[in-house]
This record gives C-alpha cells, structure tokens and sequence, in this order.
C-alpha cells in the first residue's frame, strides 16, 4: 500500500537547476505559495495545504509517510489514513504542477521539497540573528493561521511548532533588546519584541524607559497605557509592581504650568442653563492611572468573486495595505487581516471577534473584476452596535496597475473612516457618565461642540478640553485640540484678548508636539498655528511636512498645508494640496473649514465666479463659521454682485460686527503685498467699512503679539490672566 506515486507534469517546461527557488511559500500568517512568476500556487484544500505546511516546517529533512497520515488522520484505521494521504499527495501535485516539476519529492516512505526550490518564510525567521535581524519582522501573525482544527493530532504538532517559532524570535529579539544602550535604538529593539511577543512586559518597560530618556514622558506614559491594555486583554491582568513603580518615577511631582483659558469676551450671551455646564472633573487620586484611549479596529480579509487565480493575491494585499494606513494613526489601535484569517475562513462570526479580540469596529468587504474594472465594496461595522454599518463605500479603478490601485484605495478609506470613527466615539462619550469620564471621553466631547461654531457650545468645548489636560498633563491629542480650539476662538472674534489667546494655542501646539512628537494631526495643527495666528508661513510649512511624512492619508493636513501656501503666494500649490484633501475625504465634517480654503484660492486666482459658486455652497454648511463668507464676499465685491454682497456681508458682521477693512490688513496671514490689496478691495466694493473709529486702535495690539512670537519664545511666555468669571 506504500507505491510511490508517479505522474507527469502538464506543464512541459526544463527542470530548474539546483539550488533555484521557484516557489515562495508563507506560512505565518495566512498560508500562501505563488511561483516566481506571481502565479498562486496554494492548494484549495485545507488538508492539502497542511501537508505542504508538514513538509515545508521539516525541509530539509523528509517526512515519513506513515507520520503524515498519522498526523492529519489519526481518527481513522492505518489503511484508510494511507489512501486518504495518497490522494492528498495527487492534489498536492496537481496544485503545484504550474511551477514545475520536481518541486515535491515523493519516494515509498517519505516525502520532502527538492533542496532550493522553495522560499520558505519560516526558515528565514529561524536564520535570523542578532547581526541579521530584519527577518524578525516576516513574523507578524500565528504560524498557520488558517489550519486550526484540521486534527487533534495536526493541531497538537502545530501550537509545538508555534510556540517553537516564537520562543526561537523572542530570545533573538531579547538579546538585542539588552544590547542597545541608545534611546532611539532601544525603541527600535523593543518595538520589534512587542511585534513578537505583545504581552513582554520587559519590552514595555524598555519603551518607557527610552522614552524618558529622549525627554518623551507623554510617550512614555502611552507606552504603559497600551501595556495595561494588552495585558488586560491577553491575559486579564495587570502590569506589575515593576511596571507601575517605573511609570510613577517617569511621571513624578508635576511641574508643568498649563496655559489658562483666555479672558471671557466682552459682550457675555445668556448663561447656558445649569444641567448643560459640565460638572468639574473627578478628583485624580494618586492610584489613578492613565485615563487616555483610542478605538480598536480589525480589517477582515476581503472576498473575492470575479477574480482570476492571478489576481487573487489583490484582496489580501489591500487589505495588508489598508492595515498599515489605519497604523498611522495614532488614536487607532489595529487588528490585521492575518490575525482575523480564522475567522474569514470560518462563519465570519462578529460576537465571536469582538469577544476574543476585543475589537470596536470591523473593516470587511468584497474585491471584484468587472472588464478592465477591479471593484471594492467596502464597510465599516460598529461591532458594540449590533455590528450596525456604520460607513460603505465603493471603489472602481482601472485593473491596470494593481499596486497604484490598492495604495489610492486605502488612502481613501482610511482617510474617510478616522473622522467617521471619531463623530461616533464622540457621540457615544456623550452618553457616559460625566463623574467617570475619562480625558479622552472629555476630549472627545468637545470636538462635536467646537465644530458647531455655536458660542455657547463653543466655550463649553474650551471648558471639557482644559479639563481634560487637567486630568492627564501628559495627554498630547488634548493639547493639541485645545490649540485648534483657541484658532476658531481668534477667527470668530470672540477672544477680548487676541494676543493673550494666541500665545496661549502656541504654548498648546508646542506642548502637543513635545509631548508626541510623531502625531500627525497635532503636528498639523501646530502648524495651522504658525501660519494663521503667528504668520511665521516657512515653520508652519516644515511641520506640515513632517506630518505628511508620518501620515499622508491625514485629510486634515493637505487642507491645512493647502491654505498655508495661499497665505504664502502660491494659490496653484494651494490648489493641489486643497483637491488631495477632497479627493481623500470628500464627505468630511470639517468640509465647512477646509472647503473654504478652495475660495480663497479661487479669488487669489481672479477667477471670481468660480470662487462665488464654491463660496455659495459652502457657506450653507455651517453658516455659523465668519471665515467662509470673507473670501465669498470679497469675490462678490469684484463681480459688482450688490444685492448678493448685502446679503453676505450682513450674514459675516453678524456674527463679526467690527470687522473692517482696517481690522482684515491687520489680521490677515497673506504674506504678498499684492494678494492683501487685492483681498481688500473686494471687501472695499462689496461694502466693508474701512475702520471703526470708536474702537482702540487694532495694529498696535496686533504687532506687539506678533513680536511677542519670534522664534522660541513662545515658549516662555506667561499665560494669559484668567478672570474670575471667565468661561471657557
């Protein structure tokens, strides 16, 4: 019943010399196997691939017959456990007949891979060192993802073989991990462990301390946080004294000085009633830990229908691609789609993901061809909602270059789902209490409340984002909101004291950016600080860059840079950053902001029906917001559109009732000469005053805050007086 098993290959090619690989097989994660001319190779049948897996985990050594049908049948009688593998060994062959033959060698009693014919991930994990370590990073899923539950025998060989692979990269990793002194290799070291073993509390530990180290104590602090977390999920514990005594070493006695809210406007509105001011913050005891959170999101392998065999590697790797853009995003907490593999290959069952993974959200969909057309229907599933879709979107582009493809898919999905994930983690914060509220419950409560541009929503906004810095000092995503917050306060005209505000968000902004230096989006705002409140356009450009370079998905920064380079004369820069934005996030919540900066440029451009046209529709998005209707107006002003400017004009000073010709040149970041006159006498035509002569004159004011801004000494400026009754 042992005959070898004879056969001739379809394919009539030469046999490969020796030593040449022509198979590529990956076995952690999701098993995969594709030719060297991109060809999959993967055998349909989970029984067959854990045969391939059997052969491939002993190369170069031959498996025994006897072994591998004891191993995959150890339920049924010998004889029938043989025919079952000889037929195995059939499919086998025939799935890996389009690279060749003699890929597998088949002899009476054993079974092997010819020498050199296969890459195999594994192997190279297993050759790695601490001089070679970069084969370390292959390991970012379970060995076999997909083969659980084969064969209590298959299943009880395999969790050895997982637990063999990862003691073998952990005691690599460890012993590099002890050998970096350097802070910045020593994150390096330890984020390269965490990627292997999430729950080593000494690699936690070493993160913290090399953060520190740099000056990182926010870092540091996020770093425990996601320790705590991780444990908690893995394990139901929680770190160790160890852990928690070097975390309040990191944090010690604080001496930070937050910069306090500004003074209260002049003209105060009806107080809110008493149930819609928040209550004071929870008194932070000294066993308080770190409060801040974030959203875990997991991204289901997609699934196929219409795909040819050559094209099926496409969904796995858009969903590989998505998975590292959402990584990008520091509040975002990312389950691949390697590690949701069972699942995918099982009932798809969504309690059970949430349960034994933990996730909020779940990214799953479908990747089809149609023609020359590949098209992804995706959905984002709220699992703590019933699994309720939350965002859908579908995505046709051209099936001629299939790597362009999934790098502009996922561009645009996870430039879509960051702000559609944070409106419903706001809306839900909302419902908690406000007694156990968390700095990231109140952080995220404010955004909704600021975005409205209503006032007295508004100052509640400043109110919940102090509270929140008060509650964690080292919370950089709070300080740098609160600094987007005072931008609007100074925009609308509702700051007494302007110069006092804008030092204020320039304390926030550079605070944020110490405190998290690789935040994309406080990185962002820092610069928006720069360049709308300080005028210092060559600072605001580098730290948009800088964001760009940790996140290019982030819609909020190619609109920001965008209007930068208008301040700046450069309205056809501007306008290819303005359309990146609206190309990534078309529907975004902040469009009432970044839309706007689309009529600036329209009307530095002359082009001044276009800017009216634009400047219509986005100033019915939030006609609370003063900003939209400046360029719109000044755009009207030169079309001589008088019935129309009249309306507009009373729309802006409604909610600005001092703004002047005077106040605009004062207060305008343009940088060119040319682009300020021309600005204004748009306003001049459409009916703006030239100056109110019963007000304080403005330029000095404003030009002492300007001075006050050189370069570092933002810093050590004081913050600006708090009265006794101010509000937010």
């Amino acid at each position: 019943m042992n005959e070898p098993v004879t056969r001739v290959s379809p394919v009539t090619r030469p046999p490969p010399a020796a030593d040449q690989v022509i198979v590529r097989l990956r076995l952690i994660g999701q098993m995969e196997a594709w030719t060297v001319r991109s060809e999959s190779v993967l055998p349909a049948g989970r029984k067959t691939r854990a045969l391939l897996a059997m052969i491939a985990l002993a190369n170069p050594r031959p498996v025994l017959r006897g072994r591998l049908a004891e191993q995959l049948w150890s339920r049924r009688p010998e004889e029938q456990a043989r025919a079952s593998l000889r037929q195995e060994v059939h499919r086998l062959l025939d799935a890996l007949a389009p690279a060749g033959s003699d890929v597998v060698v088949v002899t009476r009693d054993q079974i092997s891979l010819r020498p050199g014919a296969v890459w195999i991930d594994v192997e190279e994990v297993i050759r790695a060192s601490a001089d070679q370590p970069a084969s370390l990073a292959l390991l970012d899923g379970d060995l076999l993802e997909d083969l659980d539950g084969i064969d209590p025998n298959f299943d009880a060989w395999l969790n050895t073989e997982r637990e063999s692979l990862r003691d073998r990269a952990r005691g690599i990793a460890e012993s590099m991990l002890k050998a970096e002194l350097e802070p910045e290799a020593a994150i390096a070291a330890a984020q390269r462990l965490l990627a292997i073993d999430r729950a080593h509390e000494g690699a936690w530990r070493a993160l913290m301390r090399a953060h520190a180290a740099r000056g990182e104590r926010g870092l540091a602090v996020q770093a425990y946080d996601r320790c705590r977390a991780v444990l908690a999920d893995l394990m139901d514990a929680a770190p160790s004294v160890e852990t928690q005594h070097l975390l309040n070493a990191i944090r010690g006695p604080s001496h930070t000085r937050l910069p306090a809210r500004p003074p209260q406007p002049a003209e105060d509105p009806e107080p809110p009633p008493p149930e819609a001011i928040p209550s004071p913050p929870p008194t932070r005891g000294p066993e308080r830990s770190g409060t801040r959170g974030g959203v875990h999101i997991g991204v289901m392998p997609f699934r196929l229908a219409g795909v040819a065999d050559e094209d099926a590697h496409l969904a796995s790797g858009l969903a590989d691609e998505i998975t590292l853009a959402l990584a990008r995003f520091r509040w975002l907490f990312i389950v691949s789609s390697n590690s949701l593999g069972r699942f995918a290959a099982e009932q798809r069952d969504e309690a059970a993901i949430r349960r034994e993974l933990g996730l909020d959200f779940l990214l799953d969909g479908t990747v089809q061809r149609f023609g020359g057309t590949i098209r992804a229907n995706l959905r984002l599933l709220d699992l703590r909602a019933g699994n309720q879709i939350v965002w859908a979107q579908r995505f046709d582009r051209p099936a001629d270059d299939l790597l362009s493809l999934q790098d502009e898919i996922a561009a645009e999905v996870v430039a879509q789902i960051d702000p559609e994930i944070l409106l419903i983690e706001a809306k839900r914060s909302t419902n908690r209490s406000h007694v156990d509220a968390t700095a990231y419950d109140l952080m995220l409560r404010a955004i909704p409340l600021m975005n409205r541009m209503e006032r007295d929503a508004f100052l509640r906004a400043g109110q919940l984002l102090e509270d929140a810095i008060t509650l964690e000092p080292d919370y950089a995503a709070a300080y740098a909101w609160y600094a987007y917050w005072h931008i609007f306060l100074v925009g609308q005209d509702w700051a007494a004291d302007a110069p006092a505000v804008m030092r204020a968000a320039g304390e926030l902004a550079e605070r944020a950016i110490v405190l998290d230096p690789h935040d994309a989006r406080g990185l962002s705002i820092s610069g928006h600080v720069r360049a709308f409140l300080h005028r210092r356009l060559d600072e605001a450009k580098a730290l948009h860059e800088r964001a760009l370079a940790l996140n290019p998905n982030l819609a909020m920064t190619w609109a920001l840079s965008a209007v930068t380079y208008a301040y700046a004369g450069d309205p056809e820069e501007a306008e290819q950053r303005a359309k990146r934005y609206k190309k990534l996030s078309p529907m975004d919540p902040h469009a009432f902001f970044f839309d706007a900066f689309f009529v600036l440029v329209h009307l530095m451009k002359r082009d001044y029906q276009a800017a009216v046209d634009t400047g219509r529709s986005v100033s019915q998005l939030n006609p609370s917001f003063s900003a939209s209707y400046k360029p719109y107006l000044a755009a009207l002003g030169h079309l001589h559109r008088d019935q129309e400017a009249e309306t507009i004009r009373n729309r802006l000073l409604a909610i600005e009732p001092d703004f002047t010709i005077e106040r605009f040149l004062d207060v305008t970041p343009m940088e060119r000469e040319a682009d300020r006159l021309h600005y204004a006498e748009g306003l001049r035509l459409a009916g703006i005053r030239e100056r109110d002569l019963s007000a304080t004159s403005a330029p000095a004011v404003l030009q002492a805050t300007k001075d006050s801004q050189a370069p570092g000494e933002a810093a050590a400026s004081g913050p600006p007086a708090v009265t006794p009754d101010d509000p937010g």
